[in-house]
């Protein structure tokens, strides 16, 4: 699905799941690179709220996060970045965003562990337009567990399975999500693009 398209199916659905949104090799690079900074240390568990709410519960948010940069990207990552800026181009051009930028980190759920329900948007800061994730696990099965259930507005929520290349993107304000305990390690690499805070 080209860029373009994505921007469309954002347009009419608020959300896109693209199979295959990156190749094999690609996917194989980028996991490779997750496991080495985990290996190092360079994940850490990650926290949930903001400020001085800002706390470590791994009952509610069970990863271990590492910040991508991309000024200083490993060639894996700076192909990524690449993809992630024509699609940037593509939602601002089509959907009048104003998107400017773009955050992003690795994702390592261990297993049983996942996240709870939660939108991605700050109550006090706007500035998360469209998150996105991308799915970084080799030879997934539905009985590995892990789904992203993103909460559509149908009579039941959407059902990804977090299967190697799958990308999903979404308004951060508008769906509600969660990540389900997996049974075995969930890699993924998750983003925003983001709005100038107004």
């Amino acid at each position: 699905m080209t860029p373009a398209a994505i921007a469309a199916t954002i347009a009419t659905r608020g959300f896109a799941v693209v199979p295959a949104f990156v190749a094999p090799p690609h996917v194989a690079a980028l996991r490779a690179r997750l496991d080495a900074r985990d290996a190092e240390g360079g994940l850490q568990p990650a926290a949930v709220g903001r400020g001085a709410q800002r706390v470590t519960r791994a009952d509610i948010r069970g990863d271990r996060i590492g910040w991508l940069d991309a000024d200083g990207a490993h060639p894996a990552e700076a192909d990524l970045w690449r993809a992630l800026e024509a699609l940037r181009r593509a939602c601002n051009e089509t959907l009048q965003l104003g998107l400017f930028d773009c955050e992003a980190h690795y994702a390592a759920y261990p297993a049983g562990r996942g996240y709870e329900r939660h939108v991605d948007r700050f109550r006090d800061d706007d500035a998360r337009a469209l998150s996105f994730i991308l799915y970084l696990n080799a030879g997934w099965t539905d009985d590995d567990g892990g789904a992203l259930l993103l909460d559509t507005g149908g009579a039941a929520p959407l059902r990804v399975l977090p299967d190697g290349g799958t990308f999903v993107t979404f308004f951060a304000d508008r769906f509600p999500h969660e990540v389900r305990p997996a049974r075995r390690l969930r890699r993924s690499l998750a983003g925003w693009f983001r709005t100038r805070p107004r």
